[in-house]
């Protein structure tokens, strides 16, 4: 099954290009017809849609006609299901809107669940005929499309009023853990305005909805400090970063002039995990000797005690965005706000606007939705082919019935007499819970598939369609198989046997070329199939005798290996590692005579073996400080490890006190030479950078989560990146790598390469995963700048390692100033800031503030979709300033809530 969030949804029934505003789609459930609203959104009614009934609400509102009607659907046990064209890899806020108004004249007021596919959403309570209820959730789309859907009704009918997908901006709205979470919109307040009045487009270009803290409601934003006090401005802020607020938002604020800011709310559907960030700007010019500095205090935590406001920054009304918060963290449903100033500032906190997203698990449906997904393509125009969603979750379609596991699979269709047409869709043979098929009554042509991938199949109806062709065997061979109706059919041929057993029962009438099988014959072909299978296994017997005994002569012949390397050379006996002779190797190199490079174990020469395949030799220098025991070692784990971006490890020879290593020759040499060779050698585009370095990632990842136990490199380098023809790359030399025995830590005298070694190795000699993460920060930040690690040249007296070089450009904004000038400037700056903060997040200090591999290849991923897929509809991007290192904790898994209280993320700017 596909690791992406799988949703059956060919039923693409509203695509954006219905919207006004490019990346906007507005359905107007139950409506007639298509209108402007007040705010200059165009909406597209529902009229098309295949299920439910329409109805009038008795709320009549001339500027929002989206209210007047709803679309509502009976009280049965099936889901109902929109279904909205989305592209993977883009960021949506899907927001569903419900004013009921009474609309059955019944009063009663409606109680029921909505869901994102398979991922539960929101229950929708409705208490009040007059008010919308409004819920929000933000997602990385995971596949072309999205399913929005309401079932379960515990009081009242399920309804809709409206239905609206926004399409965000480059990496708007970030996380680590977007793969596997969704964000519910539990709060976004506007701070200081005096109107009830929410903000939202086209004051808001994403049309997200900040709603006024005037708004009086129980426990909302109560427990307000003494001194609060609402101020304004009408200069402009610069917010053309990060999640870029509107202007008119950030141009209101309150401010607690007693030196304190406290507020209280209710926050639906918590406790739970959050993304929770305030938005900050200074809107006062304050005098030359006035500051406002403070700290947010969290109730369950210790206080954080740096400065979120930086006033300096602000001279003039050169006001501009901060946005501290957190990336995850635990919060109750009770929560509560409070910033106190510092003893040495003379103003009081600001606070502008904030928001709080609840992280909500994905679920990834069921195992069988892709294959459903290819089915229902096939029946565009068929009303059962629309209901949207998962197949089986949250409840299965009408049609299809599902077993009850936590990842479901579907046991029974049933589209008899739906008028299917052309050949039996082959989807259906990868259903492997399978175990009833009805697909009797319909016009379908074609022969009848092969169902052996379907060993629970019992019960298959085919029977009155114009199938032609025989009977395939593997119907005979089901080993669960009670019932088989093919009768009426155009079938032809013989019957196989297996189909005759007295324990099926079995129905072919009405197909007059169909016949059981000959006895006489079926024993003969039996006969001469026995005596050539026989007769071939005898020749093969033979053949594999004669070649092992060659091969056993051939082995004999390997040269004198020192006593003290014998015990080292048993480990490699369990292990396909292939053993080379000299000879092979010596004529290969044309005896050694091409060189092509230097490491710590030797030197590498160029060689080609007989069948054409071009190879590299590492040859073990003796003066070396890698010796015997790097060489079993790196024998030994590429012996067991393959992937497709690490370099191919092809065998190793150790004759006559001679130790070499075989590995597959890469044509474009190392990373290091594109980044600082020859100006015609190095890679002047930006996005294949990254894919470089994307590929380094998905090697190191293999390394750190796909071996048991998890393998350290421990020399990460740039010149340890290797490129193939294609510039595709792979990671070289594990001379030095440790399998971690208990996956924590293991102890080592000090190795690597100077410039990449993690400083807290340095002190501990014991290393981890994010040993390597370190260096590969170091990496990170060369494919950026293009320099070494190591350079008075270029980082000058004050830094002289890329580190602090780099640190003091990024956190004072100035990304331009560490941006190798080679590169071709076509790159979107947005992409290079996030790779800049991933790289400054693996050199952090403690390795337990560094970011796992994975984690830092997903950030890697999302600044190559920036580049590929930022679109004309995208607003510009402008390159920001006073922008800091993302906040995020690398190494919390958000699944485990219980961490949450005491793992929170410091605020910081950017």
């Amino acid at each position: 099954m596909d690791s992406s969030y799988l949703l059956a949804f060919l039923f693409i029934l509203f695509p954006m290009t219905t919207a006004q505003v490019p990346g906007f789609v507005n359905i107007d459930c139950g409506g007639t017809s298509a209108h402007t609203d007040d705010i200059g959104l165009q909406w597209t009614p529902d009229s098309d849609y295949p299920f439910g009934q329409t109805a009038n609400t008795t709320i009549v509102n001339n500027n929002k006609t989206q209210y007047n009607t709803i679309r509502f659907f009976p009280t049965d046990n099936r889901k109902y299901c929109y279904t909205l064209n989305a592209t993977i890899g883009l960021r949506y806020l899907v927001r569903a809107t419900f004013l009921y108004g009474n609309f059955d004249n019944t009063n009663v007021y409606p109680k029921f669940v909505i869901s994102l596919g398979a991922t539960y959403w929101d229950t929708i309570v409705i208490t009040d005929a007059t008010t919308p209820v409004v819920s929000e959730m933000v997602v990385l789309a995971p596949s072309p499309s999205l399913s929005v859907c309401l079932f379960n009704a515990s009081s009242g009918s399920r309804f809709i009023s409206t239905i609206e997908l926004r399409q965000f901006n480059g990496s708007m709205y970030t996380t680590m853990f977007e793969d596997q979470y969704f964000m519910f919109m539990a709060a976004r307040v506007n701070f200081g305005t005096l109107s009830n009045a929410s903000i939202r487009y086209p004051d808001d270009p994403f049309d997200r909805i900040w709603e006024s803290d005037a708004v009086k409601r129980p426990n909302y934003l109560v427990d307000v400090a003494p001194g609060t006090e609402k101020i304004s401005t009408k200069k402009s802020i610069f917010v053309n970063h990060d999640e870029i607020p509107p202007v008119k938002v950030m141009q209101t604020a309150v401010v607690g002039n007693n030196g304190t800011l406290t507020y209280r709310m209710n926050l639906d559907n918590f406790p739970g995990n959050a993304w929770a960030f305030t938005y900050m700007a200074e809107i006062e010019d304050l005098g030359p000797n006035e500051t406002r500095q403070f700290k947010v205090v969290l109730p369950w935590g210790p206080p954080i005690n740096e400065a979120v406001v930086n006033v300096q920054e602000n001279a003039n009304g050169n006001y501009r965005l901060y946005e501290p918060g957190f990336y995850n963290v635990s919060l109750p449903f009770i929560a509560s706000l409070d910033f106190r100033k510092t003893n040495d500032s003379t103003r009081g906190p600001i606070l502008n606007a904030f928001e709080v997203f609840k992280y909500v698990p994905i679920n990834f449906g069921s195992l069988d939705a892709t294959a459903m997904a290819g089915l229902i393509a096939s029946y565009p125009q068929a009303p059962w082919a629309h209901e949207g969603g998962d197949p089986c979750l949250p409840a299965s379609w009408t049609w299809v019935q599902c077993n009850s596991d936590s990842q479901p699979a579907i046991i029974s269709i049933d589209l008899s007499g739906k008028n299917l047409s052309g050949d039996i869709p082959q989807e259906l043979t990868s259903l492997t819970g399978l175990v009833e098929l009805y697909l009797n009554g319909s016009s379908l042509i074609g022969s009848i598939l092969d169902f052996g991938g379907c060993p629970n199949l019992e019960i298959i109806h085919l029977e009155n369609n114009e199938l032609t062709g025989s009977l395939p065997s593997s119907l005979g061979n089901l080993p669960k198989l009670k019932e088989l109706y093919v009768q009426n059919n155009n079938l032809s041929g013989v019957i196989p046997k297996g189909l005759l057993r007295k324990n099926i029962v079995f129905n072919y009438s009405g197909n007059l070329a169909l016949h059981p099988s000959s006895e006489s014959k079926n024993n003969l072909i039996i006969i001469f199939s026995t005596v050539g299978v026989t007769l071939l296994l005898l020749f093969l017997a033979a053949w594999y005798l004669c070649k092992y005994k060659r091969k056993g002569r051939k082995r004999g012949k390997i040269g004198r290996v020192p006593a003290g390397q014998l015990n080292l050379l048993k480990e490699l006996d369990s292990e396909p590692a292939h053993r080379f002779e000299l000879s092979e190797i010596e004529d290969a190199t044309d005896n050694f005579e091409k060189i092509i490079g230097k490491g710590g174990f030797g030197s590498v020469y160029y060689g080609k073996l007989n069948d054409g395949s071009e190879i590299a030799v590492k040859v073990h220098n003796t003066e070396s400080n890698q010796g015997i025991r790097e060489f079993i070692n790196e024998v030994t784990l590429l012996s067991r490890i393959h992937h497709k971006h690490l370099v191919k490890f092809l065998g190793y020879s150790q004759q006559e006190d001679n130790n070499m290593l075989v590995y597959e020759f890469m044509h474009e040499g190392t990373l290091s030479e594109h980044l600082r060779g020859p100006l015609e050698k190095r890679i002047s585009s930006w996005i294949k950078r990254m894919e470089i370095i994307e590929d380094a990632a998905k090697g190191i990842e293999y390394l750190h989560t796909g071996c048991s136990p998890a393998i350290i490199h421990r020399d990460l380098k740039s010149s340890n990146i290797l490129l193939d023809m294609n510039m595709r790359a792979k990671v070289s030399d594990l001379g030095l790598s440790k399998l971690m025995a208990d996956g924590s830590y293991v102890s080592s005298m000090i190795k690597g390469t100077f410039g990449y070694l993690d400083p807290e190795y340095y002190a501990t000699q014991e290393f981890t995963v994010k040993t390597d993460i370190f260096s590969f920060g170091i990496i990170l930040l060369e494919v950026i700048s293009g320099y070494s690690p190591i350079s008075k040249e270029h980082f000058g007296d004050n830094f002289q390692y890329i580190v602090e070089w780099a640190r003091e450009h990024i956190e004072s904004g100035n990304i331009h100033g560490i941006i190798d000038k080679s590169l071709e400037p076509t790159y979107d700056i947005q992409s290079i800031w996030k790779v800049a903060e991933v790289a400054l997040m693996c050199v952090k200090p403690r390795g337990l503030e560094r970011p796992s591999i994975s984690e830092v290849l997903k950030e890697i991923q999302e600044a190559i979709l920036i580049e590929q897929k930022v679109a004309t509809s995208r607003v510009e991007s402008i390159d920001m300033f006073a922008r800091k290192p993302p906040r995020f904790s690398p190494d919390l898994d958000i699944s485990n809530s219980s961490i949450y209280t005491e793992s929170f993320v410091q605020p910081s700017l950017r």
